[in-house]
């Protein structure tokens, strides 16, 4: 039994990235006894507009140290680089081939991305739910952990995978979603209605992994509420304090409603006062943990051994994905 993820090397990470993904790894780790974890970055995705070389580099190395600093384990996962197994590459062409233009063209990231840029849109924009089925499809993962916005990539794998198998016989596992009953959805901190994101223009809006420890706080400390004083979970009428409710509850594990009790009596200055205080606790454990593993050689052994095990599965795969499309002299 296989578990397959991977989150492109592209910002920095968020508080919500750690709440609403990486966490949740960490703790399938554990709960997960019987699968295999093959989690990748996913720096090929990243080209779907232009990087800076050298910065998307560093992304990787700084992706791939937090992600051990938050607690995965290199003795149960896989982690490697994406690019670094170069049968990604040539399963997502295959994909390409098995895939319509009309299911690509419905992708809603790619609406949203094409209408944002508007001009200069690459090819691979509108191809790369392709080498995303591909992605999961060369490890026959059997349950993939995504969120409410991934659903519909999911389903086109699904779709991929079942039309490979009805053309050219069994070959892939289809995989299931694996909807976390704990991770959590963060929120901007200024405005609440729209997701935390890697690429805010407000500072203030997110929490990012690396953050000075006194400016995390800080942002905390502004985030917006509403004129009430009761801290009380109501997305709709009180989605600022509903949102840092979720925080709070995501970082010490503690369920909301215990958390209303315990703040029942008090102010939201004394709340997110008490907030910003776990939440630079978990940033200081965090970051001392990256600081020792980003320059090391053990980040370096962590990833060429993932990639090696990687490459044995994916090597098996694409040879009889070959085989069954004929295009193999022997």
């Amino acid at each position: 039994m296989r578990l397959v993820s991977g989150i492109q090397p592209t910002g920095l990470l968020t508080l919500g990235n750690y709440l609403g993904a990486i966490k949740q790894f960490v703790e399938l780790q554990d709960e997960l006894k019987d699968y295999e974890f093959f989690i990748f970055i996913a720096d090929l995705h990243s080209l779907t507009v232009y990087n800076e070389p050298a910065e998307l580099r560093k992304n990787v190395k700084t992706l791939a140290a937090l992600y051990i600093a938050c607690g995965l384990d290199p003795k149960r996962v896989n982690l490697f680089v994406q690019s670094e197994v170069q049968e990604h590459s040539q399963l997502g062409f295959i994909m390409e081939t098995v895939a319509y233009v009309p299911e690509l063209e419905r992708m809603t990231q790619y609406k949203d991305k094409a209408r944002a840029q508007k001009t200069g849109i690459r090819s691979a924009l509108l191809t790369y739910p392709a080498l995303m089925a591909a992605d999961i499809l060369l490890y026959d993962a059997n349950i993939v952990p995504i969120g409410d916005d991934q659903t519909q990539h999911l389903e086109l794998t699904r779709t991929l995978a079942e039309r490979f198998n009805s053309l050219y016989g069994e070959t892939f596992v289809v995989p299931k979603a694996y909807y976390s009953k704990t991770a959590k959805r963060v929120m901007s901190l200024q405005d609440p209605s729209k997701k935390m994101s890697k690429s805010d223009d407000n500072a203030k809006s997110s929490i990012y992994l690396l953050d000075d420890i006194n400016a995390a706080k800080n942002k905390i400390r502004s985030a917006v509420t509403d004129s009430a004083t009761k801290i009380k979970y109501d997305l709709k009428n009180k989605p600022g304090i509903s949102n840092l409710l979720e925080i709070y509850s995501g970082l010490t594990n503690k369920p909301i409603k215990e958390i209303e009790e315990q703040y029942k009596d008090s102010t939201y200055k004394v709340f997110k006062e008490d907030l910003a205080n776990i939440v630079g606790d978990v940033l200081s454990v965090i970051q001392e943990k990256y600081k020792v593993l980003y320059n090391s050689k053990e980040l370096k052994e962590i990833l060429d051994a993932g990639a090696n095990r990687a490459r044995e599965i994916a090597q098996r795969k694409i040879s009889r994905v070959y085989h069954r499309l004929g295009v193999l002299r022997k």
